[in-house]
């Protein structure tokens, strides 16, 4: 009996489980910290090209309120004036406003999106995990919106603090010096309510620029390592992060626009916007007045932002993962 082999035990019921994507293993505040120290170092590189976004969505503003023509600025324009009239430093102006937006925002982004993704996995017959494409664009929309309504008032505060210095050259009042009176300053404007200005067009925003930036960098990945039978690197990761930062400035410019002038409109004693009425009353007007391309002013610098962003937040996001002993997400 000793000399008998006995044949190894059978397979689990359920192969799969073992197969899951390594982001199953990731601790929250793990993945949540990652994510805010991946989004903070893009936004060394993208955040300049953010402040000139801001500045051309609003030119025009002024323009059909004022019924004078004014001369519309390029990106390089855009930069060079804001050098010129404001200081160098004026590129970065709001950054604090933007840290804190990513300590929320991105955190909350990256998690909400792998939890459905998790949830929403399905197995092949080999027990290998899948996720389809409508699959992966619902997981990006729902981790986008579900971390915007939280979120959102930290992108007004930015959102003011970046038009800040131009305010003052117009010789506007000071309106925002620092992210704590920015908060206190909004909420005696409009109490809670104000803080969440232009949440409806900042959450369309926010699902469109995840189904880009996170959703298709996923797909992306997972499609270049089907089609040509590679392992995961830095190349495939590199290809994915630009197809994502295109994608996710298409699809989200014109909510980009209309979020930008909900939230930079002053408003009345009741929290109320002066220009605008709300997400459609924008885009109405927004059209009519400037024309359909209106919708995508703004959109170079937004896709210089977005795509170099994109491609450094995933390159760093998985370096610190690999760092860590994890696999790529």
């Amino acid at each position: 009996m000793d000399d008998v082999d006995f044949p190894p035990p059978p397979p689990p019921l359920l192969p799969h489980v073992e197969l899951l994507s390594s982001n199953k293993k990731t601790p929250f505040v793990e993945l949540y910290l990652t994510s805010f120290a991946s989004a903070c170092s893009a936004e060394m590189v993208g955040y300049p090209f953010d402040v000139c976004k801001t500045r051309m969505q609003i030119q025009g503003e002024a323009a059909s309120k004022s019924g004078q023509a004014v001369k519309y600025r390029g990106m390089l324009a855009t930069g060079l004036g804001i050098i010129k009239e404001e200081g160098l430093l004026k590129l970065y102006g709001g950054l604090s406003a933007m840290a804190l937006r990513h300590f929320v925002f991105s955190g909350l982004k990256m998690a909400f999106y792998d939890f459905f993704r998790n949830s929403l996995l399905i197995y092949d017959k080999d027990g290998k995990p899948q996720l389809t494409f409508l699959r992966g664009s619902f997981c990006g929309v729902m981790g986008g919106a579900c971390a915007n309504v939280i979120s959102s008032p930290t992108d007004l505060i930015k959102v003011q603090m970046q038009m800040e210095g131009k305010r003052r050259l117009l010789g506007e009042p000071p309106r925002i010096h620092n992210v704590f009176q920015a908060v206190t300053s909004i909420y005696k404007a409009g109490g809670v309510v104000g803080l969440w200005k232009g949440t409806v067009p900042n959450t369309w925003r926010a699902a469109l620029v995840t189904l880009g930036d996170v959703s298709f960098y996923d797909l992306s990945k997972r499609t270049i390592m089907d089609t040509f039978d590679v392992a995961d690197n830095r190349v495939v990761q590199f290809v994915g992060a630009m197809i994502a930062g295109f994608a996710g400035a298409a699809l989200s410019t014109p909510a980009d626009v209309v979020k930008s002038r909900i939230m930079n409109q002053p408003t009345d004693e009741k929290g109320r916007g002066l220009h605008y009425k709300g997400t459609l009353d924008c885009f109405n007007k927004l059209v009519k007045q400037e024309g359909f391309l209106a919708m995508y002013k703004g959109f170079v610098p937004y896709w210089l932002r977005v795509g170099p962003w994109t491609m450094v937040f995933w390159t760093t996001f998985e370096q610190i993962r690999r760092f860590r002993g994890d696999e790529g997400y």
